[in-house]
């Protein structure tokens, strides 16, 4: 399966990745799992994707670590948000 995962902020800054278009091999892959094999690629990755408050979406929509992603999903990385 393909699917596109963007970075945003503080995190594209991070892993000087603004987006990439990755293929899968398993087609039941959560987006826990894509954050473990993408923090693979280095220090950096690693200690960007496993901040605890780390923002996930598929498709636009905020989930869970837990989601399921199939075939042609958006992924994307956002830091936690702060503000008044």
């Amino acid at each position: 399966m393909t699917i596109t995962v963007k970075f945003f902020s503080l995190i594209r800054e991070a892993v000087e990745t603004e987006q990439l278009t990755l293929e899968l091999n398993d087609s039941s892959t959560t987006v826990e799992a894509l954050k473990n094999e993408l923090g693979l690629r280095g220090e950096a990755w690693n200690e960007a994707l496993s901040h605890p408050n780390l923002i996930q979406a598929v498709n636009q929509r905020v989930v869970f670590k837990e989601e399921v992603i199939k075939d042609g999903d958006e992924v994307a990385f956002f830091p936690p948000m702060t503000g008044g």
